[in-house]
Formats: C-alpha cells, structure tokens, sequence
C-alpha cells in the first residue's frame, strides 16, 4: 500500500472524526487482509476463526491468525499476533486495525 500524498494525509484527530480511514485508504483493503489472514487460524477447540490486519504508519500492513492451545494461556488472539509482527519489524505506530472472526 502506498502512503497517500499530503494533501490528503490526516491526522490521528481526522481518524476519530471518522472521516480519516475512508479518506485516505480503501478500508474494505483492509478487511480483505484480515479475512485472507483468517485462513491461517488454528482453532480446533472453538472452531471459531479469526485474523487481523494492522495499518501501520509507514503504510504496511501485517496480518495475524487466532491460535488455540489446549492450555489456555497459550492461545494467542489475532490482534496481538499481527501487532507482534509489525513491533518486530520496527513499527511502533498503527493507524487502524481490522479484526474478522467466523
């Protein structure tokens, strides 16, 4: 995803406003990361799958799958698990978050 130019950058204010994510990006791009994301969820237990997809402030995005173990607090949710890979890459910034279960 390619950052938008400065004209139509927003401000974390701008996104509270509601009118920042469908200005700048396509949010249904977004959630299109996060279902493809879901495909790699490991839910025996529950059966219930769900991925994620963070935006991060250089315009990546990085993806993240439920995962369930026996021991419960082993189970990783899909949020974190996305948000781990992008901490591990260097970004520390999010602009939005999309999370999709079913």
């Amino acid at each position: 995803m390619t950052r938008p130019s400065e004209e139509t950058f927003w401000t974390w204010e701008n996104w509270l406003t509601g009118d920042g994510l469908k200005s700048i990006m396509d949010h249904q791009g977004l959630l299109n990361e996060a279902i493809k994301a879901r495909n790699g969820s490991y839910s025996p237990y529950s059966k219930f799958s769900v991925g994620a997809a963070i935006l991060t402030e250089n315009w990546n995005i990085y993806t993240g799958a439920y995962v369930e173990n026996a021991s419960f607090g082993l189970t990783i949710c899909a949020e974190r698990a996305a948000a781990v890979k992008a901490v591990n890459e260097g970004q520390r910034k999010f602009l939005a978050v999309a999370c999709v279960g079913g």
